[in-house]
């Protein structure tokens, strides 16, 4: 099994970083791969770091034998994505939106149709659009045909829509729990549609 994070902080060892790491080190507590991808710095590597539709259906050619060809080629390989973003005006950062807009080949090949997603963002205050946020990486999960999990679990709960932290993410105790929950949830889920994403292969 094989979980990804995917950073889309401009800051690489910010408070959604903390917030990555506490979810993939659960997972990896019971059995998973873990990594995580540095979206800032995977678009660098791209000819042109923001789609411009040069292409319908998409190429993939400004991506091509890029780091950012290379995520996208793991993501492939994924069971479970983890999405983590601080809150910029109330939704997901310019890089992780760009990050997404470079997907259209992956959308029109259904690569990421059956992956396991969840969400994990931080704001600056306790009501800092966390939660605009976290429908924003929902949004962007379903336009994939990915399956969307919140933080909760059998022993603990229901859970909510996602980790939401208040800055700095590291000592929001709250939030670092629910991510514990969270990379339970993630593994648990991922076990229960194996089958679904072999389908596709």
């Amino acid at each position: 099994m094989l979980i990804i994070g995917l950073n889309g902080s401009p800051n690489k060892n910010g408070n959604t970083k903390v917030l990555l790491e506490k979810i993939l080190d659960q997972a990896k507590s019971l059995g998973a791969e873990t990594m995580i991808l540095e979206v800032p710095e995977l678009l660098k590597s791209a000819k042109q770091p923001f789609c411009i539709a040069c292409s319908n259906p998409c190429s993939g050619q400004c991506f091509k034998n890029t780091a950012l060809g290379d995520a996208f080629e793991l993501l492939a390989k994924a069971d479970g994505i983890v999405f983590g973003s601080p809150v910029y005006f109330g939704s997901v950062s310019g890089q992780l939106k760009a990050f997404f807009d470079k997907t259209r080949k992956l959308r029109g090949e259904k690569v990421l149709y059956n992956t396991v997603g969840a969400g994990a963002t931080v704001g600056n205050s306790k009501y800092g659009g966390q939660e605009t946020t976290m429908k924003a990486l929902h949004d962007i999960m379903l336009v994939q045909g990915m399956i969307i999990v919140g933080d909760g679990y059998r022993d603990d709960d229901c859970g909510h829509h996602g980790v939401c932290a208040q800055r700095p993410g590291g000592e929001d105790s709250f939030a670092l729990k629910r991510a514990e929950i969270l990379g339970k949830r993630l593994v648990e889920v991922c076990r229960a549609t194996e089958s679904l994403r072999n389908a596709k292969n």
